[in-house]
């Protein structure tokens, strides 16, 4: 799930400047401080970033956790000796002069010099800025805070391994990371929600609740999904797939190969060039394995003629995808090599956009009030970055076109949309839904996005009502993106406390003791047969141990089953969430939950 910045206005947008200034800052702090107590550190970049900052330092001798104490120290007595940021303005030879003991920093300074953008002096030789903090400089644009004793109260939360640049084949450098915040209250209550979200990291509970594996056989990046996970993605599958049916979508099933020709004619083998998974054989197949499932689409619309008469035509598919991500940025489920997507592609007349971009918002909006997340979220309008046209394809005039239409739909439809340049796609401006988790950390999930660009590159075509072959326009949209990071949102969100309808085991079944382990069978066939998902515990363990490990498995109801129930032919109910139902008809309870199911509270 992608991350996204809210475009800035009012005095709320100027504390979230103010706080990356003072975490941009603190950066500085600690890297200061880590030269005192480490004098022959290279340091590499120190940015702000979401939640706090981080630096990166190559040690000549390894550092470990227990030394964070160690450094928060130093940074707190450099911070009370209210030192000031100093920026200063340095010819490229200075420059150089300045880090020469200091590699990565140099190689940042070559990049400058290179650069065009990079300012000149009055004799036409570049400068680059400079800040001093003490006896601590580094090569930074800024801006920072006036002096130290503005920062407010930080903690150093980690160490971590990062390739220089992001590339792995540079060398791995050690990563701190910190947060900071202008007073002790907000730094406490951010470090009580992180120690919840570690509660909630979808890898310690996908391990607890048997949602997934991965195995060092199959490769890094390449989830496996058990049978419980396997419950959950079915069931999201169906629903996004019965609410984009009920909006005039079709299923297809497309291959996960193709001609690497598919890709440079939609213009993806150019933008994900480094991301391709090709393969070859000896019998002289050379393909690619698809990193996006829209070239597919547009070859099954190419499969016949078209008439104005059969637009829009809407096709959907959830199937895999993969990108070779950089090895060191795979971990978990956020980011895979194998991503199964969730995907649909509309085809058009131009006049069918605006009422097809709003059928498909109609879809999004219908999928997230059923869990219960629309309304916590707000709207990107995605277009493009105006001063790198080359970064994009398709005529200006459409992209004029589609940008004006989103924000007449926006208007239209209340959507209050906000203009944020620089994050269209490859082939279009595009509507992004930002939602906010139970931590509140914001992540992009659906998106509506317009394409006027693909279908000429593809001499896609209908006849109009004069007969002449016209371009359809296509709208791509995401409704839950892929399966892989959904999963992460919802396990981190519910805490692994899934909804009854999405729970693996719904019901779980316990007999008092071995003599009522028939009665309990009978029971759960009855719920099966309701297409209730029920388990039996015919373990030896006590009464009160069953429960206990229900409860840890985060069943959503338990039946118990003792001597009155079965001689009275009824069961006991335990809610998760309501504690003890007491005595129950089975076909009473199975109606209740059917209608909980129904309803996807």
């Amino acid at each position: 799930m992608q991350m996204k910045k809210e475009p800035l206005n009012s005095t709320r947008d100027k504390k979230k400047i103010d706080l990356e200034k003072m975490q941009h800052s603190t950066s500085h702090l600690l890297a200061a401080a880590v030269l005192n107590l480490y004098p022959t550190t290279k340091f590499g970049i120190g940015p702000a970033i979401e939640n706090g900052f981080y630096y990166d330092f190559d040690f000549e001798n390894p550092i470990s956790e227990n030394d964070l104490v160690k450094i928060e120290k130093e940074m707190e007595r450099i911070k009370k000796k209210n030192l000031k940021f100093i920026e200063k303005k340095y010819e490229i030879k200075k420059a150089k002069e300045i880090f020469k003991n200091q590699p990565y920093k140099l190689e940042l300074i070559d990049d400058l010099e290179k650069d065009p953008s990079t300012s000149s002096g009055r004799g036409g030789e570049k400068k680059v800025s400079v800040y001093e903090l003490g006896d601590f400089v580094d090569l930074c644009k800024g801006p920072h805070l006036k002096n130290t004793k503005e920062i407010g109260e930080f903690k150093l939360t980690s160490l971590a391994g990062a390739y220089w640049r992001g590339d792995e084949k540079n060398p791995m450098l050690t990563r701190i990371y910190g947060v900071v915040f202008p007073t002790k209250k907000e730094l406490d209550k951010h470090l009580e929600m992180v120690e919840e979200a570690k509660k909630r990291d979808h890898r310690k509970l996908g391990k607890e609740l048997d949602l997934f594996c991965f195995s060092d056989l199959v490769g890094p990046g390449l989830p496996m999904f058990k049978p419980k996970g396997v419950v959950i993605i079915d069931e999201l599958r169906k629903y996004v797939e019965k609410v984009c049916r009920d909006h005039g979508f079709e299923k297809v099933l497309t291959p996960h190969l193709a001609k690497i020709d598919l890709y440079e004619l939609s213009g993806h083998a150019q933008k994900f060039s480094d991301e391709l998974f090709r393969v070859s054989s000896k019998r002289g197949h050379d393909l690619v394995i698809r990193p996006v499932l829209c070239p597919h689409h547009t070859q099954v619309y190419a499969s016949k003629k078209r008439s104005y008469r059969d637009l829009p035509i809407r096709y959907m598919e959830s199937e895999k995808m993969y990108r070779a991500e950089q090895a060191g940025e795979v971990g978990g489920l956020n980011r895979v090599y194998a991503i199964t997507v969730e995907d649909g592609h509309s085809f058009c007349r131009v006049d069918q956009v605006k009422e097809e971009v709003k059928n498909i918002v109609n879809i999004i909006k219908d999928f997230y009030s059923g869990l219960g997340m629309w309304g916590n979220h707000w709207v990107s309008l995605s277009v493009r970055d105006y001063d790198h046209p080359e970064k994009y394809i398709g005529d200006p005039k459409d992209w004029d076109k589609c940008e004006k239409m989103l924000e007449e739909i926006s208007k239209e439809m209340k959507l209050d949309a906000k203009r944020c340049e620089g994050e269209a796609a490859l082939y279009g401006p595009k509507l992004d839904f930002m939602f906010r988790d139970s931590l509140g950390k914001e992540i992009q999930i659906p998106t509506v996005q317009m394409d006027f660009a693909t279908p000429k590159r593809f001499d896609l075509v209908y006849t109009d009502e004069k007969g002449k072959e016209v371009n359809p326009v296509m709208v791509h949209r995401a409704i839950l993106g892929s399966y892989e990071r959904f999963l992460v949102l919802l396990t981190e969100n519910f805490a692994g406390n899934f909804p009854l309808w999405l729970s693996p085991v719904q019901v779980k079944v316990l007999p008092i003791n071995d003599k009522l382990v028939k009665y309990a069978k009978e029971i759960g066939g009855r719920l099966e047969k309701e297409d209730i998902r029920v388990e039996i515990d015919e373990s030896s363990e006590s009464l009160g141990k069953k429960i206990h490990n229900a409860e840890l498995e985060k069943i959503p109801y338990m039946i118990i089953v003792g001597d009155k129930e079965k001689s009275a032919k009824k069961i006991s109910v335990r809610s998760k969430k309501d504690g003890d139902l007491g005595s129950l008809d089975v076909g009473k309870f199975v109606e209740k939950l059917k209608k909980e199911i129904e309803e996807k509270k």
